[in-house]
């Protein structure tokens, strides 16, 4: 029965037509990539708040930023996104067909909007989600409020939209396999586009292409032979080791997302817990931080006698629930010690009495 479905999921080896696991295994390594840097940034932002501070608040932006010059770059250089090019893919009009290398003005502008705008929409999204559950389970709003009546509504029509969401990419990849469609994602559709692997004329295309800009910037004149000579032997090297470098890369972010996942963190902390620390030494509030009040009943931000106390988990001080939720709603940080902080953070702090 295996070998009777094994064309389903291969190409022949005259076909451009990328198998599906080429075209899903381009698109888990730009899915690997986005969680490893963030975890980079929050490690720099934990170490030193006041310099990479910035960075963990403005992650996402920074984030399509660089992505959007990335993948810039690589549709201009070889028609393809990053992660395609990587997997020796390219993109191809569905009008002209596999014969043009380059993509046309629209189809350009189309599939750099939709690699870069159409993730970063994703994420605001989730964030916003997650926020109005985090409002509704501590009852923020008002709950006869306009708002609040809009932000439920939100909240129960979210997980219907996100199974329409996945279920057309599904849709579209159980498509792609029994060959009902020219490409696997319905942004490829929207951009008018389908992905194709790269031939021997578009490698000899791009190589011809770097050797011609590398040939404009040299200006030496009759030295430009034996420049040439060695600038090309030098950009062979480069070449290859910036291959070995993305290969070992994509197999350190695979280690990474592996790393950190859910099953492994608990693994880890069996094997590793070790018995809890004696309590800190107790300073001289005035002087360790002029930020703290000198009652411990009082709370730092609105130094009055805290109202149902609530610790930050990222640096053990303690607040109103009330002020400690906005401030850390607003800034994603401790007031105190500046360390990256959100608001499951919020710890509730229950008095022997109460």
């Amino acid at each position: 029965m295996a070998e009777r479905g094994a064309h389903i999921t291969t190409a022949s080896l005259d076909d451009n037509r990328p198998s599906i696991f080429e075209v899903v295994a381009q698109e888990s390594l730009m899915a690997a990539v986005r969680p490893a840097l963030h975890h980079v940034v929050k490690v720099l932002a934990e170490s030193n708040p006041a310099r990479f501070g910035p960075l963990w608040r403005w992650f996402d932006e920074l984030y399509s930023l660089l992505d959007l010059l990335l993948q810039q770059h690589y549709l201009s250089w070889a028609s393809a996104s990053f992660s395609e090019n990587f997997y020796g893919l390219k993109r191809v009009s569905m009008a002209s067909g596999n014969g043009q290398r380059t993509l046309q003005r629209k189809e350009y502008w189309r599939s750099l909007l939709l690699l870069v705008l159409v993730p970063y929409l994703r994420v605001k999204l989730e964030k916003f989600v997650n926020r109005l559950r985090e409002e509704e389970d501590y009852s923020i709003q008002n709950a006869a409020s306009f708002s609040k009546r809009c932000y439920k509504a939100i909240l129960a029509s979210y997980p219907f939209v996100k199974l329409s969401w996945e279920g057309c990419f599904l849709l579209y990849q159980l498509r792609y396999i029994l060959w009902n469609t020219s490409h696997h994602s319905p942004l490829l559709g929207l951009a008018g586009v389908q992905l194709a692997r790269l031939t021997l004329e578009d490698l000899q295309a791009m190589d011809a292409t770097a050797e011609k800009i590398a040939s404009t910037q040299s200006a030496l004149g009759s030295l430009l032979s034996s420049v040439g000579s060695v600038l090309k032997k030098v950009l062979g090297g480069v070449s290859m080791t910036l291959s070995s470098s993305l290969s070992l890369g994509v197999f350190f972010l695979q280690f990474l997302e592996w790393w950190y996942s859910a099953e492994n963190q608990e693994t880890v902390k069996s094997l590793s817990s070790l018995p809890a620390p004696t309590a800190p030494i107790h300073f001289d509030l005035e002087t360790y931080s002029p930020l703290l009040p000198k009652l411990k009943t009082v709370c730092p931000l609105c130094r009055k006698v805290r109202v149902n106390d609530t610790a930050l988990g990222t640096s053990g001080y303690v607040f109103c629930y009330r002020c400690a939720y906005y401030y850390v709603k607003n800034h994603q940080r401790c007031p105190v010690s500046g360390y990256p902080t959100e608001v499951q953070h919020l710890i509730r702090l229950y008095t022997p009495d109460g």
